[in-house]
């Protein structure tokens, strides 16, 4: 999917257009949630989407395709995935099957800040939901991390399109060089939230 047929779909069918791209980034990783979600922040300036708005069809979107992806996970094994990708869907796909093993492999050794944290990082953030299935993860949980890492990640990205601008363009480059960066503002957010939620329940 090319960065025109992105931003054609956005700006004709706006929160819509937003989730299904989000969706389908998630089940389909090599598209590039981070063009999505930082052109969305620019077209909040430009458009009569909002910044909130945005974010929530963002998010929905995000955990249609994750929970896509943890049913798949329920069904089938490492094994079965492994074959698929390593004939024509892998390719088509641009998935190997290191990328899958990758992924269970982080799952099994991060358990649940996996499925949070993972929601920030390239490929993984996709594939982190199909361990997530196969290790009977239960539902609620792999739910409400999903929900919480993606609305963070969602959040940074089209701030930072919104505030760019114009050169959300440029910006958009400059996320690929700063990944680590935002990951770690990612993650102090995160744990923030937690702290703040645990506390409240605490009290």
């Amino acid at each position: 999917m090319s960065e025109t047929t992105i931003t054609e779909l956005i700006n004709q069918y706006g929160y819509l257009g937003i989730a299904f791209l989000i969706a389908f980034e998630n089940i389909f990783p090599p598209i590039p949630s981070e063009l999505v979600l930082v052109f969305t922040g620019y077209l909040t300036l430009t458009s009569k989407l909002t910044i909130f708005g945005a974010i929530i069809a963002a998010t929905i979107g995000a955990f249609i395709g994750a929970v896509a992806l943890y049913g798949v996970g329920r069904l089938l094994s490492v094994t079965q995935l492994e074959k698929l990708v390593s004939g024509r869907l892998g390719r088509i796909l641009r998935l190997k099957a290191s990328d899958i093993e990758k992924a269970s492999r982080y799952f099994n050794q991060h358990g649940a800040a996996a499925i949070l944290i993972g929601r920030c990082i390239p490929v993984v953030r996709s594939l982190i939901s199909i361990p997530a299935g196969m290790t009977s993860y239960p539902f609620h949980r792999f739910s409400g991390l999903t929900i919480l890492g993606t609305f963070v990640w969602n959040t940074v990205l089209i701030l930072i399109g919104h505030f760019a601008g114009r050169a959300w363009s440029q910006m958009l480059a400059m996320v690929d060089q700063w990944l680590i960066v935002i990951l770690v503002v990612v993650i102090v957010i995160v744990a923030c939230l937690l702290y703040v939620k645990f506390k409240n329940k605490r009290n």
